[in-house]
Order: C-alpha cells, then sequence, then structure tokens
C-alpha cells in the first residue's frame, strides 16, 4: 500500500501521490512567512522542521533554533498527528500554500469550510 496525502477543501477531495510536503502561509498580524515541512507516515502527519522568517505575537522560533539567511529554523519533537485542519476564513493576508514533488496548490482563499489534510492509501 502507498501512502498519500488526501486534502478535503470546499467539498472537494483531492488525492495527492506525495509522501513530503510543504505548508506555507503569512502570518495574519506580522505579515511574515511560515514554512513547514511535512512527512506522510502510516503514523500520520509528522512536522519535520519548521521556519519562519522573523519573530512576534504568536510566532516565536521554537527550541534550538537557528538563522539562517534571515529565517529562523527548527525541528520540533513533536508526535505524529492524524490530521491538519486548517481555517479558511477567506479574510486572512493569505491563502495556505501546500507544495509537494507535483506542483503547489492554494488552498482557504475564500471563506469556507475547514481544509482537512490527512495521510490516506494511494489509489
Amino acid at each position: 500500500m502507498a501512502l498519500a496525502l488526501c486534502v478535503s477543501a470546499g467539498g472537494k477531495a483531492l488525492v495527492i501521490a506525495a509522501t513530503l510536503f510543504n505548508l506555507s502561509w503569512t502570518h495574519s498580524v506580522e505579515k511574515t512567512e511560515w514554512r513547514e515541512d511535512w512527512r506522510v507516515t502510516l503514523g500520520g502527519l509528522e512536522l519535520v522542521e519548521a521556519r519562519v522568517k522573523g519573530s512576534g505575537a504568536g510566532m516565536d522560533p521554537g527550541e534550538g533554533a537557528r538563522l539562517e539567511d534571515g529565517w529562523w529554523i527548527w525541528a520540533p519533537e513533536l508526535p505524529a498527528v492524524p490530521e491538519l485542519v486548517l481555517a479558511a476564513s477567506g479574510t486572512t493576508v493569505s491563502a495556505w500554500t501546500l507544495c509537494h514533488a507535483g506542483g503547489c496548490e492554494t488552498l482557504g482563499g475564500a471563506a469556507g469550510e475547514p481544509i482537512r489534510i490527512a495521510p490516506c492509501a494511494e489509489p
């Protein structure tokens, strides 16, 4: 069984043949970019690395962060999660951008149901 990434947004379902993906967005208060690298596993979604371009309201770099080319980068030590649930208010500074080896998807740019991202079996 090959793992894939299942994304449910706005009543549509998308299966992405990827076991690694990047999620990025612009922080609504600080207007600063945040990026996270995730791995799809049988145990759930594992956060591999996080990066933030600056710090501020709710955006403090994690433990062990190092500064590289203006980005605070760290590897959070967190357990895998069964899914990610992202808000889609349509009123934030940016949508979510999910990138994988095959390209990028823009999610949650308009108001709607929350976006759900979870591991699934590739059809």
